[in-house]
């Protein structure tokens, strides 16, 4: 399995005399690293100071190749940086106005005393905030900091950087002004309230990292109680590109989804929200399978999402564990743990199987193992094809409800964004290979725009027309 990569730039002070470059060179390779890039900082007759680039696995790596260099006499390490820390440093974004104020009458439009003109216009109606303030491009990304990627429960500044850069993705990719909100409580009452307390500055929510089962409770509050869209990414964004990736993997294995036996391995928030789009996408034989094995009608659980969850899957009434209900599966779909899908479950799974490993950073099984016995293979890793990746769906999503003003995000509006995703790809370019688009495809956001709008106009949720 393939580390995730990470870049240093030493600071190194040579002595020429006592050592020499092709050494410090051979120390960087024994230690696991790849030298990419060499920078003379100052040059001297016996002495040289340069930033040496190095790629290496892991942090373990980078501690043995210090230490090493350390050791060697005639090199003094002056300065460690961590590239990804370097991006980092002051924030990854910023904001800035459309216009400058170069004089006073410019300064009384746009603040005092004119201003309060458009407050009173706002006041008696409050839908101008739409066209006089920043809230119809606006989206608050809000966190917690309870499950934030494979961290868990972490200080919500310490989920910011996340945050800050789901901003930039929202701006990049679909011209969405997204601001991030790290709200410092674990009770699930005061984040409702914090949230539609803010609420009018923004023209929808996207809640983030926001452990389960507080998640279900949170967003179904907020979805009923504010007049604006509210998103969990975490839920519905991995589930709307698993099922594009779904939907064209049945096509190149000829299958159809009404047909299929489809086995969902980690029944949490994205496992629920990718089963309730299964479902929507006409799935009939679901069985969702956590660690104590497959859900099924006759158990009564402690959660009542998972009851629900079993009164609407495995109708018939499979029992086990995975290795049990996977026989026979056309598909796997895996939001769970590393390595818990054996090459003998893939072995038994129906011809032309589909497997979605997305377990991050590590999958449900090794696709070096799998892929001799699949049709299809999916992870959410960028270093193999077909990644499954969030940032395929939110900003189109978000482009196309603030486009038309929508009240909500509905099934509707969602099972429209996988279609489109799908879609992107051409049915000449379709192979097992590809069956997701990347995340750079231009025609993701604007697919999914036009898709989620005409969703919205015919479920009644969009308020404005849009070009």
């Amino acid at each position: 399995m393939p580390k995730s990569n990470m870049t240093i730039i030493l600071r190194l002070d040579i002595h020429k005399e006592q050592v020499s470059f092709g050494e410090i060179a051979t120390i960087i390779s024994q230690s696991g690293g790849d030298l990419i890039a060499i920078d003379v900082i100052k040059e001297e007759p016996k002495r040289t100071v340069r930033d040496i680039s190095i790629n290496l696995s892991s942090k373990k790596d980078q501690e043995h190749l210090i230490d090493a260099i350390n050791e060697l006499a005639g090199v003094t390490v002056r300065h460690v940086s961590d590239r990804t820390f370097l991006i980092h440093l002051g924030g990854k974004i910023e904001v800035a106005s459309k216009r400058s104020i170069d004089n006073r009458e410019e300064l009384s439009h746009v603040y005092t005393p004119e201003v309060a003109r458009v407050c009173m216009a706002i006041e008696e109606n409050p839908t101008l905030a739409y066209n006089l303030t920043i809230k119809k491009n606006s989206v608050a990304v809000v966190t917690n900091g309870t499950a934030v990627l494979g961290l868990g429960k972490i200080k919500p500044e310490a989920s910011l950087p996340v945050m800050e850069g789901k901003a930039m993705l929202f701006k990049q990719f679909a011209n969405v002004d997204a601001y991030p909100l790290c709200l410092n409580s674990d009770d699930t009452e005061e984040l409702i309230q914090m949230i539609k307390a803010f609420s009018p500055s923004f023209g929808g929510i996207n809640l983030e990292d926001i452990a389960s089962p507080q998640c279900f409770e949170i967003e179904e509050r907020l979805k009923k109680e504010l007049d604006i869209p509210v998103f969990h990414d975490d839920q519905h964004g991995t589930a709307i590109v698993v099922l594009a990736g779904i939907l064209n993997a049945l096509k190149v294995t000829n299958k159809n989804i009404n047909d299929c036996k489809i086995v969902v391995c980690g029944i949490g928030a994205a496992g629920i929200a990718i089963t309730k789009m299964l479902l929507t996408a006409g799935a009939k034989n679901v069985i969702g399978v956590d660690r104590h094995g497959a859900l099924h009608r006759n158990e009564t659980y402690e959660s009542n999402i998972w009851n629900w969850y079993a009164e609407q899957t495995n109708p018939n009434q499979e029992r086990g564990s995975l290795s049990d209900v996977i026989i026979g599966a056309d598909v796997f779909i895996g939001v769970s743990a590393p390595d818990i899908l054996d090459v003998e479950d893939v072995k038994n799974m129906a011809e032309e199987p589909i497997v979605f490993a997305l377990a991050n950073p590590n999958p449900e099984i090794s696709p070096e193992l799998a892929k001799p016995f699949v049709k299809v293979m999916a992870t959410g890793r960028s270093d193999y094809p077909n990644q499954v990746n969030n940032v395929l769906c939110f900003p189109g999503i978000f482009r196309g409800i603030l486009d038309c003003r929508a009240s909500d995000i509905n099934e509707e509006m969602k099972l429209a964004a996988a279609k489109a995703i799908a879609a992107t790809i051409d049915e000449d370019e379709l192979n097992e290979d590809y069956i997701i688009p990347g995340v750079f495809n231009s025609q993701v956001v604007p697919n999914i725009r036009e898709a989620v709008i005409e969703a919205g106009y015919k479920t009644g949720v969009a308020k404005r027309e849009t070009n």
